[in-house]
């Protein structure tokens, strides 16, 4: 029996894909936090096989808690669900430790057949993301895309996409569960990384990336 503990700050969607995976007979969620402090806490007092685990959490984002989890328990298996696109985020989860990546909005089955590849000892990644991974291990590159983007950290990054969807700086914070002030914050740092001389161009900025990473 494979003991999982998800980490999610929607509780309907850790019920569900809680139901999910416990529908399967060879696995069972034991634990569910909405936090990454939360699931630390419960990694230290519990045996724990896998950990599924949102990008956006509140306080310490989905791939700094991954590396945490690394740090602390380098045995320890975890496996991204998550809302975001898997273009954007599925090679920084792999980097930071994570030995899978799935969208939130795939079939049940799906993310049953990653969970038992990852206990398995393997990786689980789309058939696209895979094989730019191989692209760019064949071709020698540190990263896939070799982006400008790739100076900005986790959240960073995290919080210039929802700039770049369209999301105000209120709504990020909400979302983030962060103040308005540290997301101004980071807008500030974005752009200084990013050598951009505006909010309107930083905005602009944003939506091209979005827009360039759907067409690839």
């Amino acid at each position: 029996m494979t003991n999982i503990l998800i980490v999610d700050d929607h509780p309907l969607m850790r019920k569900g894909l809680a139901l999910t995976l416990n529908e399967a007979m060879d696995l069972n969620v034991t634990e569910q936090a909405e936090s990454a402090e939360e699931a630390l806490d419960i990694l230290e007092k519990n045996d724990l096989d896998l950990i599924i685990v949102d990008i956006s959490l509140p306080g310490m984002g989905g791939l700094e808690f991954i590396k945490c989890v690394r740090a602390v328990e380098p045995k320890m298996l975890c496996l991204v669900v998550s809302r975001h696109d898997e273009a954007l985020y599925a090679e920084r989860a792999i980097r930071a430790g994570a030995r899978g990546y799935v969208m939130k909005l795939e079939a049940g089955d799906v993310i049953v057949d990653a969970v038992r590849r990852v206990v398995g000892g393997g990786i689980y990644v789309s058939e696209e993301i895979n094989e730019r991974l191989l692209i760019s291990m064949v071709s020698g590159h540190d990263s896939l895309s070799n982006s400008p983007l790739d100076v900005l950290s986790d959240r960073e990054l995290e919080v210039f996409e929802m700039i770049g969807r369209g999301i105000s700086t209120r709504e990020i914070a909400e979302k983030l569960h962060l103040s308005v002030k540290t997301v101004e914050s980071y807008r500030s740092r974005i752009k200084d990384k990013l050598n951009l001389k505006s909010a309107s161009e930083l905005i602009q900025h944003g939506v091209q990336w979005i827009e360039g990473e759907r067409g690839t």
